[in-house]
């Protein structure tokens, strides 16, 4: 419950407040606007990716309620976390005004199978829920954290490296199932004499390889052999910045990297991706992974649906793939004996419902570890 002392500072802070939710698309940007001297919500479309319009706008709507209500109105503004990244919400903090970036997933929807959904309407509702979180609702809806310039360039090596695994992979098919049409199974585009079998290449009835289809899969090599060498590069400097940080061993990230079990990509992931945040408890940080359970319990029926997956998805599948390295690399580990001892011999199902939670508990280790410096006895250490 808020005191009444609180509640009218809420009103009288709304009471000079200008509150603005854009909905942003690629084609225009729709402005939703509360001010003081007006009772309904302006709507304004302005061109999109077009930022000194937003604060134009802004200035013309300051003007006017000064020379209404004799106030200097304060700002507060709010879009959707999406497309647009964060280059809005640091341009309207340069210039005074209080944004927010919101979590699109986390707004409440009407759930009726036939819903109106328009711009006008998404921007109403985000203005809605703006108003509602400042009034101190904080139930409403969820805020992001935009990270900083220099903390969101960090995360591009890591994003990167994974762009470029998932175009080897495509590419690697693309090649394999083309020589399947042609009765050829064992030919590897990976290995490095991929030019010279290629060459040799014999089709399933006894043919050479046709010279159209010999020709594709040439440019589809050249391709492949460019995302390699991209990868290498990438690696490269993730190897070079993890073994100075290792010598270090003063960054979040070189702490990790002092433990067993975690490499140079899992550690950067984990450093960059989620410890350069602060928490303020496990359930803070198991919720940003999004290892959190989500029960569903209405009057007799009650179950588990599982964990959420709201939250860092890259961070989250790292910590499931470190997750099955701690009980290979840490088997003396309490962590590793709690896994066998809730498991034992199952396979299958239950095995892969444990590692989720073993991936929770090992989160909350790390989280401590590199805030405090500490570790159990029982977790070892590299060399």
């Amino acid at each position: 419950m808020f005191s009444s002392s609180s509640a009218d500072a809420s009103c009288s802070d709304s009471t000079r407040t200008i509150f603005l939710a854009l909905e942003l698309s690629r084609r225009s940007w729709l402005v939703a606007l509360h001010a003081p001297d007006a009772a309904k919500v302006e709507l304004h479309r302005l061109p999109a990716g077009d930022g000194q319009a937003v604060l134009d706008l802004l200035a013309r709507i300051r003007t006017r309620v000064e020379r209404r209500t004799g106030v200097s109105p304060h700002v507060s503004c709010c879009y959707e976390a999406g497309r647009d990244g964060f280059w809005l919400h640091r341009l309207l903090e340069a210039h005074g005004v209080t944004s927010h970036v919101m979590d699109p997933s986390s707004l409440q929807v009407d759930r009726r199978a036939r819903r109106a959904k328009t711009d006008r309407l998404d921007a109403q509702a985000l203005l809605r829920a703006l108003m509602a979180w400042t009034r101190g609702e904080p139930k409403v809806c969820s805020m992001v954290r935009p990270p900083s310039p220099d903390e969101e360039d960090a995360r591009r090596p890591s994003r990167e490296r994974a762009t470029l695994l998932q175009e080897r992979i495509r590419l690697v098919n693309r090649i394999q199932g083309l020589c399947a049409t042609q009765g050829i199974d064992d030919y590897e585009p990976l290995r490095p004499d991929r030019r010279q079998r290629l060459a040799q290449l014999v089709t399933g009835d006894g043919r050479p390889l046709p010279p159209r289809l010999s020709a594709e899969i040439a440019r589809q090599l050249d391709w492949l052999e460019l995302v390699l060498r991209h990868l290498a590069e990438v690696e490269t400097r993730r190897d070079a910045e993890a073994a100075a940080a290792r010598a270090a061993s003063s960054s979040k990230l070189g702490a990790l990297l002092q433990v067993r079990s975690i490499g140079p990509e899992l550690a950067t992931v984990l450093a960059k991706e989620v410890f350069y945040r602060c928490f303020a408890s496990r359930r803070h940080v198991a919720a940003y992974v999004g290892l959190t359970p989500s029960p569903f319990a209405s009057g007799r029926r009650s179950r588990e649906q599982g964990i959420t997956k709201a939250g860092n998805a890259r961070a989250r599948k790292a910590l499931i793939e470190l997750a099955w390295l701690w009980l290979r690399n840490q088997p003396d580990s309490a962590l590793a004996a709690w896994f066998r001892s809730r498991v034992g011999s199952a396979t299958g199902r239950v095995r892969r419902i444990a590692i989720v939670a073993l991936a929770r508990k090992l989160l909350i280790l790390l989280w401590r570890y590199v805030e405090t410096g500490a570790l159990p006895a029982d977790v070892a250490v590299k060399p």
